[in-house]
């Protein structure tokens, strides 16, 4: 008996329009905003040695999460994922469901973010802005499966960053962050950076920078600094895949309680546990050096590059270093710009301000 050719032809012409224009305006959004400025750290001249931040808080939405939540966007779109007038749901720290909040309403679909009820009033603030919802919950853990639950009950998709964060980037170029950087650095005193320090949320964007250093061939060598209550670097130093940690970070949009699937431990070359008191210390003098407040993030990562600027001087090496500016200040003004909430937390900032001082001053050699 013959068979016959059995055939279901699933084509949506009015879905293709709407997935091409959607395309075309994230594309467009990458065509007015793709890049960002390359900040000196100033350092004394005689060291030899050159400190760089990225300054990735001068996205449209603020932070180094625009690059992030783009990429999300065109993987979830070029694969089927996202849909029209379904929502999209994000488990989040606040950074990326801002700016994924944004893309959402440039497309046109509703947009959901579940986070810690610890985020920041002024992270929820710009969520609401871009006509995002917050779904806010007690426990920082409980965020992958509420996601995963909003997304099965309202049809919409769950984007799962912390999945998908590392494979969503085309790390081998395409004016992603790592490309961007050495451009940038193209005409400086040392164009190839010894090192680039940068801090691990998702992970995505040291597993980009790690993969695009290893794929054009340079010997930049890849830092993570990861804060308090994170297992990245307990996963990462024991080799730990199940690696956890039972509190959150309160260093928001970085650290986490899990080893995240797109966390990448192999494509790395050294990571520093740093407390969260140097993270907050480091910001407030990165204010006094370039007039900028930043989040504690962008702290973590600068307290890491100085170690490692103290580390090249002792040794008498000159060179480059860079990290990054994540997002800005004025996030946090309630939190790591205010003493009343360092009091709170016990968290006591002097020492580790004096030490920066006094190096940075070149009264003495290293960091702790």
């Amino acid at each position: 008996m013959a068979l016959h050719t059995v055939d279901v032809d699933r084509s949506d012409p009015e879905y293709r329009a709407w997935l091409k224009e959607a395309v075309r305006k994230v594309q467009a959004d990458a065509n007015r905003s793709a890049d960002t400025h390359l900040l000196r750290f100033p350092l004394p001249e005689e060291w030899g040695i050159d400190l760089y931040l990225k300054d990735e808080s001068t996205h449209p939405t603020g932070s180094l999460k625009h690059r992030l939540a783009r990429s999300l966007f065109l993987y979830g779109l070029c694969n089927g994922w996202i849909r029209p007038g379904k929502p999209v749901i994000e488990a989040s720290s606040g950074s990326t469901a801002v700016s994924e909040a944004y893309f959402a309403k440039l497309i046109g679909v509703p947009f959901i973010a579940v986070m810690s009820r610890t985020t920041s009033r002024a992270k929820i603030e710009l969520i609401e802005f871009h006509g995002g919802r917050c779904h806010l919950v007690d426990d920082p853990c409980e965020v992958y499966d509420v996601s995963a639950r909003l997304a099965e009950e309202t049809g919409g998709h769950y984007m799962d960053q912390f999945t998908y964060a590392e494979r969503a980037t085309d790390w081998r170029g395409n004016n992603n962050i790592a490309e961007s950087v050495f451009a940038q650095m193209e005409l400086e005193p040392h164009p190839e950076p010894a090192w680039i320090v940068a801090t691990a949320g998702t992970g995505g964007t040291s597993a980009t920078i790690a993969r695009y250093v290893h794929y054009m061939q340079f010997d930049t060598r890849i830092c993570v600094a990861d804060p308090e209550n994170s297992c990245f670097f307990d996963g990462w130093v024991n080799g730990d895949p199940d690696a956890t940690c039972p509190s959150g970070s309160r260093i928001e949009g970085i650290g986490r309680p899990r080893m995240e699937p797109s966390f990448v431990p192999g494509a790395l070359d050294r990571m520093m546990k740093v407390p969260d008191a140097a993270s907050i210390a480091a910001v407030r003098i990165l204010e006094d050096a370039l007039g900028k407040k930043a989040g504690a993030s962008t702290g973590t990562g600068l307290w890491g590059a100085l170690r490692i600027v103290a580390e090249m001087r002792a040794a008498g090496q000159t060179g480059s270093v860079v990290t990054l500016i994540c997002d800005p200040g004025d996030r946090y003004l309630d939190k790591y710009y205010s003493d009343a909430w360092l009091a709170e937390q016990g968290i006591d900032i002097d020492p580790y301000v004096a030490e920066l001082e006094e190096f940075l001053a070149g009264t003495s050699i290293g960091l702790g």
